[in-house]
């Protein structure tokens, strides 16, 4: 929950966030920048390493908000440097006009700058209040204390730091015995309004240390996004911004996933799967009014 909010979902699990693993290849870390909420992070950076692949699916909404635009034109560009996720809440910079590509450029710049990466290996995300200029400022001047402070134990921190309205932070955690090791997946994700077919007011980030390309990563994310994000509901409303990134950082021993249908194919989606359908029962749960 939000750090001053006393409510949180009767249907929230008991147990709380789960402890999910260190991925191999992952950091992550939040700050308090200001954007909207006051004492509280609410920006976070997720950091994979070189040589990861990163898939993604969007919101088919027709007034997609900035960084949703720009994430677009970035998945699928090969490239063996590491990748950054930055994301903001209390500021959806949907609505915004020039102005929210200005906020995108800026923060995209400042983050490839200061940890040493191109512009088209860092994907942002915004998420709050629809309709304002995002005061991209006060993200630019957490920047370099986010990537500073980078661990790959901060996963619970990075999950609040993204939380609105959401009265819990959503984590989900599987892993299986692939031939020559293990392979890992955990995620977080937020939302809690504006949900419908066809994701959410939700943002979802996923990472696995598994060995697999970018072309199958993604097959097998557009797949199980039909079964899982895109079967959910809670008020009929599609959003601007919603934003599901999944990274694969190649870290684990086990051998290579090179087909979908074959039988360490079929495992990993099956792993993956649960981890994307755990999280968006997550968020059906804390649905406004739920």
């Amino acid at each position: 929950m939000t750090d001053k909010n006393e409510l949180v979902s009767p249907l929230a699990p008991k147990d709380g966030f789960p402890d999910l693993p260190a991925i191999a290849g992952v950091r992550y870390s939040a700050a308090k920048a200001g954007v909207k909420y006051k004492d509280r992070a609410d920006v976070m950076m997720a950091e994979v390493c070189e040589g990861s692949v990163v898939a993604g699916v969007f919101t088919k909404s027709a007034t997609r908000a900035a960084p949703v635009l720009d994430c677009q034109e970035k998945i699928g560009k090969p490239s063996a440097e590491k990748a950054i996720f930055l994301v903001n809440s209390g500021n959806a910079n949907a609505f915004t006009g020039k102005h929210g590509s200005e906020s995108v450029r800026a923060i995209t710049m400042a983050v490839a700058s200061k940890v040493g990466v191109s512009e088209n290996r860092v994907f942002t995300s915004s998420t709050g209040v629809i309709g304002e200029p995002l005061p991209h400022d006060r993200v630019v001047k957490v920047i370099s204390d986010m990537a500073e402070n980078l661990s790959p134990n901060s996963a619970e921190t990075a999950a609040r730091a993204i939380m609105t309205t959401d009265t819990f932070p959503k984590g989900s955690y599987r892993s299986f015995a692939a031939q020559g090791g293990n392979i890992s997946i955990a995620g977080f994700a937020k939302g809690s309004g504006m949900i419908a077919p066809d994701m959410a007011t939700m943002l979802v980030y996923i990472f696995t240390d598994a060995k697999i390309s970018q072309p199958l990563l993604q097959a097998a994310v557009s797949e199980l996004t039909n079964t899982t994000f895109n079967s959910i509901t809670v008020d009929s409303d599609t959003s601007t911004s919603d934003t599901l990134l999944v990274a694969a950082t190649g870290r684990s021993s086990a051998n290579e996933v090179e087909d979908l249908e074959s039988e360490s194919g079929a495992a990993f989606k099956s792993a993956l799967g649960a981890v994307m359908r755990e999280l968006a029962h997550l968020v059906v749960r804390d649905g406004e009014g739920a």
